[in-house]
């Protein structure tokens, strides 16, 4: 006979009838995977990180640094915390991504950013996954999402999940790279899973594919040279040799992810709330470059795209116009010349350096006043 909730009949293991609750209700919940690790075990991810820190190669991401000594293990940020509960949640295109990036005309945005904010729909699924928990024994319990200084990643790999690929993404046999991550840390002891080990062998595919050589090693990123960094973490002006290297990517970059050959066995997402909005999924540079604040934030509701606010994202259209050859675009970047944040007006400049003739580019130059030393360097720059 088994037990209400589907559970085990008596006599099986307390932790094996948790975690079968666990599982249907995860599954319940629309989560693709659950599997459990142990919170108390040594923690070499926790060197790793301070190694990527001391190098410096978290870039202006001063929350890392401040936030080492939480991430330096699981029970760093919940000393009671016993077992790990790690889910996923598939977000599998449908096709493969890169294939956007010929148009020009185009932006990208990267394919975990289409639909609404991930944070939102898996938070929401985790409190609800965690009273229930609670309501079934009893324990304190606690919900994370990758804004919290926990290194899901890891946990993710010692639960069995997958593993961290050599581009350092969690990279699974079943999901490839398209899995949402989220964790539940529980005072209870729950037998954990076994483990994933790595299986990238000799393949170098993800590293191939950087555009910015943003690997020094395998298995090591130097997030200053990550384009998903500086389209969404990094506030100022780009170098100009990543500006040319980002194509028409707005919002992250998914060129690492995409060419991995384990992607062979993804499917494609089944929460609605993560299919792609179809205005996200190739939209206009000349209609992006129209965006004021309130029309920004009316396209991006939802949307995690919506955190870096309008003029970062700006910087990022104009610098996808600037490599768009479209002599159409002109216009669109030359508006944008007298916008209100010297970012904004900074990126037009480069961009229009790219797309108009240098005798008009000059006689534009000439016509010109700037009173900020950032926008005065980048037309000194482009003369």
């Amino acid at each position: 006979m088994r037990r209400r909730g589907g559970c085990r009949a008596k006599g099986a293991p307390v932790s094996e009838r948790l975690k079968t609750f666990i599982r249907q209700r995860a599954a319940e919940l629309g989560f693709d995977v659950c599997r459990f690790a142990s919170a108390t075990d040594a923690w070499p991810a926790g060197d790793r990180l301070r190694h990527f820190v001391d190098e410096g190669r978290h870039g202006d991401m001063g929350w890392m640094e401040t936030t080492v000594d939480r991430r330096a293990h699981p029970t760093a940020m919940w000393d009671e915390a016993r077992t790990a509960i790690v889910l996923g949640m598939n977000y599998g295109p449908d096709q493969n991504p890169l294939d956007q990036l010929a148009d020009r005309s185009a932006g990208y945005i990267s394919v975990y950013a289409r639909g609404d904010d991930y944070h939102e729909v898996i938070k929401g699924r985790l409190k609800t996954l965690a009273g229930q928990i609670a309501a079934r024994n009893g324990q304190d319990i606690k919900v994370f999402v990758d804004t919290a200084p926990l290194m899901e990643k890891p946990l993710a790999q010692r639960a069995g999940l997958g593993w961290q690929g050599k581009h350092t993404n969690l990279l699974s046999r079943t999901h490839g790279n398209w899995l949402f991550l989220g964790t539940i840390l529980t005072a209870a002891e729950i037998a954990p899973d076994a483990a994933e080990t790595e299986h990238c062998g000799r393949c170098t595919a993800c590293l191939d594919a950087c555009p910015t050589n943003a690997f020094p090693a395998p298995f090591q990123l130097d997030a200053r040279r990550c384009l998903s960094y500086l389209t969404i973490e990094y506030g100022g002006p780009w170098p100009v040799e990543f500006r040319l290297a980002t194509g028409s990517r707005l919002y992250g970059c998914d060129d690492c992810l995409a060419a991995c050959p384990w992607n062979k066995f993804a499917q494609e997402a089944r929460e609605m709330r993560l299919q792609p909005r179809p205005t996200l999924q190739a939209p206009l540079l000349a209609d992006l470059a129209a965006l004021d604040d309130a029309a920004f934030r009316a396209l991006f509701a939802k949307s995690p795209v919506k955190r870096i606010g309008r003029d970062r994202f700006m910087r990022n259209v104009l610098y996808a116009i600037g490599n768009s050859d479209d002599p159409a675009l002109i216009a669109p970047a030359r508006a944008l010349l007298d916008d209100p944040a010297p970012l904004v007006r900074g990126a037009a400049v480069w961009a229009l350096s790219r797309l108009m003739a240098p005798d008009a580019f000059a006689a534009l130059r000439a016509t010109r006043s700037e009173l900020d030393p950032d926008v005065r360097a980048e037309w000194d720059r482009a003369a």
